[in-house]
């Protein structure tokens, strides 16, 4: 089940990111609105498009979070690899996405002191 979710939203991610998808909804949105006059822009005629948006937009959304995970998933580990490998880097960091907010909170305020003590250094070599 999951392997064919897995490949189902994959298919269908890459297909409504394409220029081609944005064409056809707007065609169904632009057919939509030149068949108001047909329906006298009726509360029903209106009803088809707030109804139609809805599905899809909640179907989508589930689309898109399942492919973010997976993508934001293989990214950490790709990185969680490169900090394995690289000399001097902290391996503590790998999984840092598993540490709470104040953890995390905590390492990027050491990262904007150095990052700050970089800068004025720069700055300095600059200004001589």
């Amino acid at each position: 089940m999951r392997e064919v979710f897995h490949r189902f939203s994959t298919k269908t991610s890459l297909a409504m990111g394409t220029p081609a998808a944005f064409i056809l909804a707007l065609s169904l949105i632009i057919g939509w609105l030149f068949t108001g006059p047909l329906f006298d822009f009726s509360n029903t005629w209106q009803l088809i498009i707030n109804t139609t948006t809805t599905i899809v937009t909640f179907l989508m959304v589930f689309l898109i979070q399942n492919t973010q995970n997976r993508d934001s998933k293989a990214l950490h580990l790709k990185i969680d690899e490169l900090v394995k490998v690289s000399k001097g880097a902290r391996n503590s960091f790998i999984n840092i996405e598993e540490f709470s907010d104040q953890e995390i909170a905590q390492i990027e305020a050491e990262f904007k002191k150095v990052s700050d003590q970089y800068l004025t250094a720069k700055k300095n070599t600059y200004i001589k």
